[in-house]
């Protein structure tokens, strides 16, 4: 369980309810890690809140856009001490995902880079309106190559592709969202899988939300515990 990487998706801009998550998801049966997206990210005080946090997180981003301009908004970061992972797309190509990758680096030689392959909102017919003639699989595979090729740290996929993955590259850090509780609602999400599920297939953590901070958080992470030890 230890080994095992966890984040919880603290999608919220109330810093009420961020404190409330970050406290009740400390326990010593699993290491969870909040992770920030860009609704807290863009909320009045959220910046200056990751600034200030204690415990290490996730900031998922996301960057997606020329070279020059995705390496500036890395080095608009390097206050957040405590950002240990951060996220660019693979649609942003080789160029800008090297410029990231090189500039995370220098500005922190521990942060972790992860390249977001196809999000788990999307499917086959979802990319073929958007004009992509292959489909999810052979893009994740593709992209994949890609950010190992920019010496990125890891991917960020579903886990209905983590196991295609795994077989071709074996020490790749593999992040999974899409993830529910058996008997869940899957919501925005196309390509879901449960936590132990994913864990079947070799990724190395997952990323969980509603899950867990709606309702009772200390019951929810209870529920969790018990269905990665059944």
């Amino acid at each position: 369980m230890k080994n095992k990487k966890i984040f919880v998706a603290c999608d919220t801009s109330s810093i009420k309810k961020i404190k409330k998550i970050i406290a009740q998801t400390r326990t010593n049966k699993i290491k969870i890690i909040p992770k920030f997206g860009l609704q807290f990210f863009y909320s009045k005080l959220g910046r200056d809140f990751l600034e200030k946090i204690k415990c290490e997180f996730w900031l998922d981003l996301k960057i997606n856009d020329i070279p020059q301009t995705a390496l500036s908004a890395i080095e608009s970061l390097k206050d957040l001490k405590k950002c240990k992972y951060i996220t660019v797309h693979a649609s942003g190509g080789l160029q800008m995902l090297k410029a990231v990758r090189k500039k995370a680096k220098k500005i922190n030689k521990n942060l972790k880079v992860l390249g977001v392959t196809i999000l788990t909102s999307l499917n086959n017919k979802s990319l073929k309106e958007i004009g992509h003639t292959k489909n999810v699989k052979q893009l994740v595979l593709k992209q994949t190559v890609l950010i190992k090729k920019s010496g990125c740290d890891g991917i960020v996929c579903s886990a209905q592709e983590a196991l295609m993955v795994r077989k071709t590259h074996k020490n790749l850090l593999i992040i999974t969202p899409g993830i529910r509780l058996p008997g869940e609602s899957s919501n925005d999400q196309m390509r879901i899988m449960t936590p132990k599920d994913a864990f079947k297939n070799k990724v190395s953590g997952i990323v969980i939300g509603r899950s867990l901070t709606k309702g009772n958080i200390k019951n929810n992470i209870k529920k969790l515990a018990d269905h990665l030890n059944t």
